[in-house]
């Protein structure tokens, strides 16, 4: 269950924020060699306008290296640490490989400080564990999936996730996404198995406007709110309901679908709800 407060302060009152029981590493800084700087995103151009809106201020970060692409093949790495990681809404897992390497993985639920993991095409088939799909079990719960072999885990990297591998043929296996879209993909491409961590963070209430501040999100106007020239929504007598729901250029939403046209649907074998 996630952790709730007492309403010491108004800030209290609704805050709800996930267990941090599976972190271990506390405070210790993480190892130089896998920070590298960010800068902050603030959703302006060179000119200093706003570009993208809501963007803006937030707490200083150093972005870790994760490693999507699990290409230290038959090296076995030790799990020293699970970490908070600012940029991203999964746990992450700090590895000491036995050729003296260190690297950073999403870490799967049920990970745990010295355990081995490694990237293999043979058992075992636990959390963690990364291989191709051409040699996992029918039915095995994945995450941190290849699109194409190589080029390191694109599709199901968030708090929670995870795919399903549901068959194989002709050189492709069958994946059931989280969206609950069905497709096929090589199966020389990597995953790793496991459900993600921090399945929690979906549940989590900010509480307060200035957490949101913290997180680098100015605030949000409503298009009714706006004026016509500001917002398709905008204007009216009274309080008005706006129109079609959709974005301030227009771009209707609640169930247009706006993937282009031109992307292929061949290898889509159902489509998302």
């Amino acid at each position: 269950m996630p952790k709730q407060f007492r309403p010491v302060t108004p800030g209290q009152r609704k805050l709800v924020h996930p267990h941090r029981s599976q972190i271990t590493q506390g405070d210790k800084p993480a190892p130089k060699c896998l920070l590298e700087p960010k800068k902050r995103g603030s959703g302006r151009n060179h000119s200093g306008h706003i570009t993208v809106r809501h963007q803006g201020g937030g707490h200083k970060k150093k972005y870790r290296v994760i490693d999507f692409k699990r290409d230290k093949e038959a090296i076995p790495a030790r799990v020293a640490a699970i970490e908070y990681d600012p940029n991203r809404s999964a746990l992450i897992a700090l590895l000491y490989y036995q050729d003296g390497e260190k690297r950073y993985i999403l870490a799967p639920q049920g990970l745990q400080v010295g355990d081995t993991v490694a990237t293999e095409d043979c058992p075992p088939f636990k959390p963690g564990h990364c291989m191709r799909l051409k040699a996992m079990p029918l039915g095995s719960v994945i995450h941190n999936l290849e699109l194409s072999p190589g080029t390191g885990g694109k599709l199901v990297r968030s708090a929670g996730l995870s795919a399903q591998l549901m068959a194989r043929s002709d050189g492709y296996a069958t994946i059931k996404l989280p969206s609950g879209e069905v497709r096929m993909i090589l199966e020389d491409c990597r995953a790793t198995l496991g459900i993600i961590s921090n399945p929690e963070h979906s549940l989590r209430v900010l509480g307060k406007a200035g957490r949101s501040r913290w997180l680098g999100r100015r605030p949000t106007v409503r298009g009714v709110a706006m004026n016509p020239v500001d917002h398709p929504h905008g204007g009216g007598e009274g309080r008005g309901k706006g129109n079609h729901p959709q974005s301030p250029w227009a771009q209707f939403a609640k169930g247009f679908r706006t993937r282009s046209k031109r992307k292929r649907r061949k290898w889509i074998v159902k489509e998302r709800r």
